[in-house]
């Protein structure tokens, strides 16, 4: 298995003064594992029927996310062929036009929402369209500031914003945490597992190094990267070039024979 780093420099572009900025080591991917097998009953390369649908009945979990590579592991029988979507920055320009790609291609996904682009009612209704859509909603906090370097009433702050936010519009609090950056403190950690949050980083992303900002690069990159594994948990933003290579990147996981995760069959039990 390709070795590989853990990026750290989530969600930095050229955009606004809300933009990431890369880690000071310039860190690089994690890779993932897994085996190589179909599950039972399923056909190569077909989704799922209405793999978004959100639905009010009891799910029995069938992965988990390792907590030190955070790739999706299959639990018992599940398929390990399994690739989940995850979106970060969301709501800002693209959020709900990817949502829709998404629906239409019958593909799952989390998307990350960021307190700071939930500032007007038009915002508010983006963030319920896509949550009707069949999405679930997660927790990227409130500024995307990196939660290292503030004292931990701010940091506590930033968290529980973003679920008062959501819940007020969806009628739910977020399940999954994705801490800017990837950077975590015990304290944030301990927060999100008192909300009763699942903690969420990624094993390869790329959308926001400047070599792959359009459709045609980042679509290339994220199906043909090398850490492409079983499990993947793949990171893109709410960015001009991901949404053009966004029908792409669904497309070219599939041809490789990856299901994509409905991450409802995600455990979200914290210990």
């Amino acid at each position: 298995m390709t070795a590989a780093i853990l990026l750290l420099a989530a969600c930095g572009t050229e955009k606004s003064s809300h933009e990431d900025k890369p880690a000071s080591d310039g860190s690089a991917k994690q890779e993932v594992s897994g085996n190589k097998q179909e599950a039972e009953g399923k056909e190569d390369n077909q989704p799922k029927d209405d793999s978004t649908q959100q639905e009010d009945i009891d799910v029995s979990p069938e992965y988990k996310v390792n907590q030190t590579t955070f790739a999706l592991e299959p639990i018992g029988e599940a398929n390990p062929k399994v690739a989940l979507l995850t979106i970060d920055d969301a709501p800002d320009e693209h959020a709900l036009e990817m949502a829709k790609t998404l629906k239409k291609l019958n593909a799952p996904a989390i998307f990350f929402v960021n307190g700071h682009f939930i500032n007007s009612p038009e915002k508010e209704k983006v963030i319920k369209e896509i949550h009707d859509l069949g999405f679930i909603i997660g927790n990227h906090t409130y500024s995307h500031s990196d939660l290292t370097t503030l004292p931990e009433e701010k940091q506590k702050e930033e968290i529980l914003s973003v679920n008062e936010i959501v819940e007020k519009i969806i009628g739910e609090k977020p399940k999954f945490f994705r801490a800017p950056f990837g950077k975590n403190t015990d304290y944030s950690r301990q927060i999100v597992a008192d909300e009763d949050m699942l903690l969420m980083n990624w094993t390869y992303g790329y959308d926001w190094e400047k070599e792959y900002m359009t459709g045609e690069a980042i679509s290339d990159i994220m199906v043909n990267t090398p850490l492409l594994q079983d499990g993947a948990n793949l990171l893109m933003h709410d960015r001009e070039w991901t949404n053009d290579g966004l029908e792409k990147i669904v497309e070219g996981l599939r041809d490789k024979g990856y299901e994509l995760l409905d991450p409802i069959l995600i455990d979200t039990e914290t210990e």
